[in-house]
């Protein structure tokens, strides 16, 4: 797949340059690295359109040293960008998320393999790797999990280690599909079905006992009717990808669906909210 790459001027402050991440997702950039200058940003060539620049550019402050270069990038060897830039992330000290070419670690209860693409759902942003955490202290076993917006499949992953009955993943991407499914099997993983499409595919008899949510506030508010409408009763449903001031948001969408919030967690700034069906 081809992107356009974003090489911006990056903002004074860590908060500004997270505040620049959510801000261009919500215009559908979908991977992110962070240098000591710079933030790069890719947009996958199908999502790109005339208008992508002019957007970039009101998110930034009007001054002269905040610029920006785009760049048109071919479709790569993923394994060499991920090899020299994106080293295994461990988390809890249970989970070791990493690529084939990485070494695994003793020890460890999961082991998780990803094969190179992009960076999106690698765990290396702060999103998925709370909610990697978060998965690690909840009950899966024998559970119906939902993984929606999947990105790599890193959660669906998870959770059937974890021992649930059966993972649905779901993600209107092309790529994202695809690679679910590769790391699915690089993984020796069965009982993943994988679905391409967005929350229109959440439809009875479809029924969950967990949903796991990783995207942006405003798809997460746009769509949260259609995660309620499959959730089971009392079960669970886990949100991230979006800030603390962004949790009065979400809850007063989540209460009127009749979700109760039980848990928060931070890191950086961004949050992870925990809520059960009533």
């Amino acid at each position: 797949m081809n992107y356009y790459q974003y090489n911006i001027s990056r903002p004074e402050s860590q908060d500004e340059t997270d505040m620049l991440i959510a801000q261009m997702a919500e215009f559908g950039f979908e991977s992110f690295e962070e240098t000591d200058s710079s933030l790069i940003a890719y947009i996958s060539e199908k999502d790109y359109h005339k208008s992508t620049d002019a957007e970039v550019a009101s998110l930034l402050k009007p001054d002269a040293s905040y610029k920006f270069v785009v760049e048109f990038i071919a479709d790569r060897n993923w394994n060499e960008v991920w090899e020299s830039n994106y080293p295994p992330v461990l988390i809890s000290n249970e989970c070791m998320v990493r690529a084939p070419f990485h070494n695994p670690v003793d020890g460890l209860p999961f082991d998780i393999v990803i094969k190179p693409k992009m960076a999106f759902g690698t765990a290396h942003h702060e999103t998925t790797a709370q909610m990697l955490k978060y998965i690690l202290g909840m009950e899966v076993t024998g559970r119906r999990v939902l993984d929606m917006g999947c990105g790599s499949g890193v959660l669906a992953i998870l959770c059937a280690m974890k021992g649930a009955e059966k993972v649905v993943a779901i993600d209107f991407d092309e790529w994202s599909y695809s690679n679910t499914l590769e790391n699915a099997e690089i993984n020796q993983i069965s009982n993943i079905e994988v679905i391409l499409g967005d929350a229109e595919k959440l439809q009875k008899p479809m029924e969950f006992d967990l949903i796991l949510a990783n995207i942006n506030k405003n798809i997460l508010t746009r769509d949260m009717q259609h995660y309620a409408h499959v959730l089971a009763a009392k079960g669970d449903i886990v949100f991230s990808g979006f800030y603390n001031t962004d949790i009065a948001d979400i809850e007063s969408v989540a209460s009127g669906l009749g979700l109760k919030l039980v848990a928060t967690l931070s890191d950086n700034n961004w949050a992870v909210t925990h809520f059960k069906k009533e």
